[in-house]
C-alpha cells in the first residue's frame, strides 16, 4: 500500500483565498475512487501503485491550472511500505492511538 500526503499551493494570486483551486484539485482525487483524507494543510491519498497514483496528482495539478491559475507548486510526501500488508493511513493512526491507551 502507498500513501501519500499530498499539497498544491497554488502561485501568484491576488488576495489569500483558495478554496476554488483546492477544490479543483480534490474533485480530482474523489472522481478517481481512490481512498483519501482531506485534512486542513493538504489531502492524504492511498493507492495500490505509483501507476495508480501519479496520474491521479498529475491531473490534480492540471485542474488547478485549469481553474485559473499561472504557476502551482506541489508538495508530494510518499510512503511505501512493502513488509506489511493493509497499511492504510487508517492504520497507521490506529497503530498509534493504540499505544497512546
Amino acid at each position: 500500500m502507498i500513501t501519500a500526503d499530498f499539497a498544491i499551493l497554488p502561485v501568484g494570486r491576488d488576495g489569500t483565498e483558495l478554496k476554488k483551486f483546492v477544490t479543483a484539485a480534490v474533485q480530482v482525487i474523489k472522481d478517481s475512487n481512490l481512498n483519501y483524507q482531506l485534512t486542513g494543510m493538504g489531502t492524504q491519498i492511498e493507492a495500490n501503485s505509483y501507476e495508480e497514483l501519479y496520474p491521479v496528482l498529475a491531473k490534480a495539478q492540471e485542474a488547478v491550472f485549469e481553474a485559473g491559475i499561472g504557476r502551482v507548486y506541489s508538495v508530494i510526501k510518499i510512503d511505501d511500505r512493502r513488509d506489511l500488508e493493509n497499511r492504510t493511513l487508517d492504520a497507521k493512526v490506529d497503530t498509534v492511538n493504540k499505544l497512546l491507551e
